[in-house]
């Protein structure tokens, strides 16, 4: 399987994507230098080739993303064979959820499968691989309070502008 990558700057930071023959494997939250990206794509860019014109499209709707403009990433393939069912089930579902707006874990649960799961389907936003493409900012505690993002709670501040982004006024 050839794999290949890029890593490129978007309004909000530098951002890094591999991707197989199948879809793309991962991507990185905005970040602010090029270094930081690539230990973040993990082993599978060692054999990557930089592949600039393969992301093209998809940088092009991130960059307009970040400017608030209404984009959707619904058309970008995704290759998560080698996750769990139950993951898989939940990162779909996770697609789904429209921009601007937030569903709960509990939905998210009953979404893929297993609605006495919302943990499990914490720990699946949790180790997303493919953020902004796997909207997982979307997903909120049922109270509506802001959880776990990116590494942890040190990340709240970015998912609460990625919301506040894509609740502005088009």
């Amino acid at each position: 399987m050839r794999m290949a990558y890029d890593v490129f700057e978007t309004p909000m930071g530098w951002m890094g994507v591999v991707a197989s023959d199948r879809g793309l494997r991962r991507t990185t939250l905005p970040q602010p230098s090029p270094d930081v990206c690539i230990p973040m794509l993990g082993p599978e860019v060692e054999d990557a080739t930089p592949s600039p014109q393969r992301f093209h499209g998809l940088k092009t709707r991130l960059t307009r993303y970040f400017e608030s403009e209404e984009v959707t990433f619904d058309e970008e393939t995704i290759d998560v064979e080698d996750a769990s069912p139950f993951m898989r089930a939940a990162w779909e579902a996770c697609r789904r959820i429209p921009s601007g707006e937030t569903r709960s874990y509990k939905w998210l649960a009953a979404q893929a499968g297993k609605p006495q799961a919302p943990r499990a389907a914490g720990q699946s936003m949790a180790r997303n691989r493919l953020p902004i493409i796997v909207p997982c900012h979307r997903v909120v505690a049922s109270d509506g309070s802001l959880r776990g993002f990116g590494k942890g709670s040190s990340q709240l501040g970015l998912k609460q502008r990625l919301l506040d982004l894509e609740s502005r006024p088009q």
